[in-house]
């Protein structure tokens, strides 16, 4: 993958205390990395100031796995 995808995997083990080799793109926040919301918001935060992009509440809410939210990012940085 690139090094946006290994920053996010690096993002994503640190905010939802998971090892990184427990992520896949296709890993889901909640079901198989058992984020909470917190968790979740918390993340998508995180995501905004690391990649510099707005992420409103609609398209946060379309973002089940960690290849929804590289998708994102890649589409809308800046």
């Amino acid at each position: 993958m690139d090094d946006q995808y290994d920053k996010l995997k690096t993002m994503v083990a640190d905010r939802l205390h998971v090892s990184e080799d427990e992520i896949t793109p296709d890993s889901k926040f909640v079901e198989d990395l058992n984020a909470d919301s917190l968790e979740v918001v918390e993340l998508v935060m995180a995501l905004e100031d690391e990649f510099d992009v707005s992420i409103p509440d609609e398209d946060a809410e379309q973002m089940v796995t960690v290849k929804d939210a590289m998708d994102y990012i890649q589409a809308h940085a800046k």
